[in-house]
């Protein structure tokens, strides 16, 4: 039988395979309809844009609905959406226009789904599993979203897009069914977690408690605000990566060898999630979290230098692990540290400032590089990324002391609970 976990990944594996293709060919596809290299990068602009302008509603609607529905209810927008897409590249007519909605919806559903997906774990999973469920939730985005997504989008962009945007639409009606198939397990079967987070005195909720919380603790608002500075270079470099990888720009690849670039990625962040669980029992959870910020470098600053192919892939590999790293340890500690009822809004608070930043990024990428050569903005963005990694370095005792403090209290909570 089907365990709620395996339901809600079943929804996760889909709903990221397709934004695996779909995130791949936006750009494309409006690159084959003429959009200038300006308007390429305001495509990530577009689908990350959502989350500084819906995200704390996003968190408000996961903690007063069911997260089941709204993975149910977003992913079936999305697969909508891209079928009018489809529509679009098949007749020829307004195709970047067409994308630049499509970017928008997916970015607006995004915020729901993500939402959902980090809300729904504590209530099906027990504490002392998090971070494994974490770790298994995380691999499975980077073989779905990174690994499989961007060659399967190389491969079905053969034709103007109109096969990666319908397959694309597929995936999302496949990840909607697995989330009302859950939906339906857990009004049948309720989880203790889920019996326990609906208290018949519990206060309506309200979007500012999401933040309010946040800002005063400490551990989390400072995680947040770091993931914000990197998430700048991280949005720069989505946005320019397509202008600089595909022909004619300097690494002169073809749309399915920059497809393959991508999956790189996911080949750091799948070894990552394997090893994470083993890795913090022998080192400390902060220096992991600062390898990161290394790995942030060597994403923009091999291409800066016009480094050959290998370096540059070598690169996206350590990025793509240090990324996943990352998002586990941070999911585990919002788990760990935020009451169930609020988790929702916190984590959309956090993602409001730290993936806010995504469209900044881009958008400030695109400004430059219609007066710079994309060289010199990958090197500023590497300047930036430097200065996140020497920031974290002088902060790294205090931030490891809290993490330590707080993974010892979750700890002694967990060896006292009955059957551990």
């Amino acid at each position: 039988m089907i365990t709620p976990f395996g339901r809600l990944w079943a929804s996760a594996c889909s709903s990221n395979l397709g934004d695996g293709i779909a995130l791949t060919s936006f750009p494309l596809i409006a690159l084959t309809a003429g959009a200038s290299p300006g308007e390429v990068a305001l495509v990530t602009t577009a689908a990350t844009i959502a989350w500084p302008l819906c995200g704390l509603h996003a968190g408000w609607l996961v903690d007063r609905l069911s997260p089941q529905l709204l993975l149910t209810v977003a992913n079936g927008a999305r697969a909508l959406m891209l079928l009018g897409l489809t529509a679009a590249i098949a007749c020829d007519a307004f195709v970047a226009p067409a994308v630049m909605i499509a970017a928008l919806v997916y970015g607006i559903a995004e915020t729901l789904v993500d939402t959902s997906l980090i809300a729904g774990i504590p209530r099906i999973v027990p504490k002392h599993q998090l971070t494994g469920a974490n770790a298994k939730m995380e691999a499975t985005i980077n073989i779905a979203n990174e690994l499989a997504g961007p060659p399967l989008a190389g491969f079905l962009l053969g034709a103007a897009g109109l096969a990666a945007a319908a397959v694309g639409s597929g995936l999302y009606a496949l990840a909607a069914l697995a989330g009302l198939s859950l939906l339906v397990a857990m009004r049948s079967r309720p989880t203790p977690a889920a019996a326990e987070s609906a208290t018949p005195d519990q206060p309506t909720p309200r979007i500012r408690d999401g933040l309010r919380y946040l800002w005063r603790d400490r551990l989390q608002r400072e995680l947040t605000v770091l993931t914000a500075a990197m998430s700048l270079i991280w949005g720069a470099w989505t946005a320019m990566f397509v202008l600089y990888a595909v022909a004619p720009g300097p690494l002169g690849l073809s749309t399915v060898a920059y497809g393959w670039v991508l999956a790189a990625m996911a080949v750091g962040g799948i070894v990552a999630a394997g090893l994470i669980e083993r890795l913090q029992r022998q080192v400390s959870t902060a220096l992991l979290l600062f390898l990161d910020t290394v790995g942030t470098i060597g994403l923009v600053l091999p291409a800066a230098l016009g480094a050959p192919l290998p370096v540059i892939v070598a690169g996206v590999i350590l990025a793509g692990a240090g990324s996943t790293v990352w998002r586990v340890i941070v999911a585990v500690i919002r788990q760990q540290a935020t009451p169930l009822s609020l988790l929702g809004r916190v984590y959309s608070a956090s993602r409001v400032i730290s993936w806010g930043a995504l469209p900044l990024g881009s958008a400030l990428a695109a400004l430059a590089v219609e007066s710079l050569d994309i060289e010199t903005v990958f090197l500023i963005a590497s300047a930036v990324a430097g200065a996140v990694c020497v920031w974290f370095t002088l902060r790294f005792r205090s931030l490891h002391t809290r993490i330590a403090g707080l993974e010892a209290e979750t700890n002694a909570e967990t060896s006292i609970q009955p059957n551990g």
